[in-house]
């Protein structure tokens, strides 16, 4: 990586995707997750969505995603091993039949207009 890529590397990224068990109440997976970011500062932000356009065959099941912003990767290690988290992650795992979980720093590809 050359020293101008560097430079372009912005947040880290936690990403989950997941399908959730037949039953559960996403409403308050979701209550509990806005409840968890709002008690650990080092979460910039935090954003989730429920699959409506996506085709089956590419969705694969899955519905819905998760995304947390931290300001540095050291951020979401601090996020990670929270006592909120890792109580939380139990509840979470729970709800869930399938998942992808993927944690990254960025590369700004384009810069959002001002």
């Amino acid at each position: 990586m050359g020293e101008g890529e560097e430079a372009a590397m912005g947040e880290f990224k936690h990403l989950v995707i997941v399908k959730f068990k037949e039953g559960v109440v996403v409403e308050d997976i979701v209550k509990g997750m806005k409840k968890l970011v709002s008690e650990i500062d080092a979460v910039k932000s935090f954003e989730w969505g429920q699959d409506v356009e996506g085709q089956e065959m590419l969705r694969q099941g899955f519905t819905h995603a998760f995304l947390m912003t931290f300001n540095k990767k050291e951020d979401y290690t601090t996020f990670a091993s929270h006592p909120s988290h890792v109580e939380f992650s139990a509840t979470f795992s729970a709800a869930i039949e399938k998942i992808v979980l993927l944690d990254f720093p960025t590369v700004l590809g384009k810069a959002p207009a001002a």
